[in-house]
């Protein structure tokens, strides 16, 4: 599953229960869950990210480490199923990331 960023559709998505128990069930399959951007607000709303390391847009560094996460500022981040990545100019790194994941 790949989560988009921008900011005003990840912070009305974050609220929706359904895609909180959607992204909780992808991180039990063990499939690949990637986020972009602002992307990982659905995850710290979802409660996924305590213990993770991640990365994200700027301006969510503070959520993601006041919900227990790992911020570090690289253009892609894996840790375990969840991969995570920065911003657009980052896309190239992030698919290609995202493909070695699905290629598995």
């Amino acid at each position: 599953m790949v989560l988009p960023g921008g900011v005003q559709n990840s912070d009305t998505i974050r609220t929706d229960v359904d895609a909180q128990q959607l992204v909780k069930d992808i991180d039990a399959s063990g499939k690949p869950l990637a986020v972009i951007c602002n992307g990982g607000w659905l995850l710290i709303s979802a409660g996924l990210v305590k213990g993770k390391t991640l990365t994200s847009f700027s301006s969510l560094k503070d959520d993601l480490v006041n919900a227990g996460a790992k911020w570090v500022d690289q253009a892609v981040v894996t840790d375990g199923t969840l991969i995570s990545s920065r911003q657009p100019d980052d896309i190239p790194a992030f698919n290609s990331t995202l493909i070695e994941a699905l290629s598995a």
